[in-house]
């Protein structure tokens, strides 16, 4: 007798996709990871296929496991959407938004919109994800990016906040640096976020024009070059949304215009059809003020 396939299994499939772990898909689904392992080996005894290979990284879903979790994807939605459609305020939004931005655009954009949103949708949750790497939204492991970018994916829908905006900035008071011709003497200390951003156009910029300079530290995020910057300890490029209302910071160049990207928010095209997605999603778009 073929093996009859449930919502409760594709949601099992798709959960373990979005993870790779047995203890996260058991804490997404409320279950022990004992339990998540004897239904996946229940589901993989019915269909007679292998759904995930078992490696050190974790669990790794074949391309069968991804094919069943799209259709899962899609019960996800009509679920969510008959939940929406159930509740007894239609006005009020609830459930949970997972976000991935960078921690730049999380602290200096993302986070003071999200607390503005508050009054209106307090019901709503969020997972923040701050990091360089684009979380997949292909596979839901995020509602929403929101990226400096010059590009989106073709795949993503979203809108344009606008560009982005960057100068070089020294500290204001004791910093060693007083002028951009200073920084042409070589008289400056970089710092930049060389290794962990590789691509970042300021690092391209800077390698372009100050080709011998090497940084005098190296960091890990532009957040960090702005404190180090702020303490006195070098020179760096800022995006100027970040430097705002920052007295300790001293901007000694005009735009730089090679720098320039734009600021996106993006969602899945299926996605942005959920109630706490749009939500959010129209929220940011008109929240986020470069």
């Amino acid at each position: 007798m073929q093996y009859k396939i449930t919502a409760a299994d594709l949601e099992t499939i798709l959960t373990l996709t979005r993870t790779s772990t047995l203890a996260q898909a058991g804490e997404r689904l409320g279950l022990d990871s004992s339990t998540v392992f004897r239904n996946l080996q229940r589901i993989e005894r019915g269909l007679e296929r292998r759904l995930f290979e078992r490696t050190r990284s974790g669990y790794q879903p074949t391309e069968m496991a991804l094919a069943l979790a799209e259709h899962a994807e899609q019960v996800e939605v009509q679920v969510e959407s008959a939940r929406s459609v159930a509740q007894m305020t239609p006005e009020q939004v609830a459930g949970t938004v997972r976000i991935t931005t960078t921690d730049t655009l999380l602290h200096g954009l993302v986070a003071p919109a999200l607390q503005a949103l508050e009054a209106t949708h307090p019901l709503l949750t969020y997972e923040l994800h701050s990091g360089n790497e684009l979380v997949s939204l292909t596979r839901r492991d995020a509602d929403i990016a929101v990226r400096a970018t010059k590009q989106p994916p073709d795949y993503l829908v979203g809108k344009c906040i606008g560009p982005i905006r960057v100068a070089m900035f020294t500290a204001a008071r004791h910093g060693r640096v007083n002028s951009y011709e200073d920084v042409e003497a070589g008289k400056a200390r970089w710092i930049a976020p060389d290794d962990a951003l590789p691509d970042h156009p300021s690092v391209v910029w800077r390698k372009k024009h100050f080709a011998k300079v090497a940084p005098h530290y190296k960091v890990n995020s532009i957040l960090t070059v702005m404190e180090l910057v702020a303490q006195g300890m070098g020179i760096g490029i800022l995006p100027l949304f970040l430097t705002k209302g920052r007295s300790d910071l001293q901007q000694i160049t005009e735009v730089i215009d090679e720098c320039q990207t734009d600021l996106w928010v993006l969602t899945h095209q299926e996605s942005r059809h959920l109630r706490r997605v749009s939500a959010v999603f129209r929220h940011l778009g008109a929240a986020l003020k470069l």
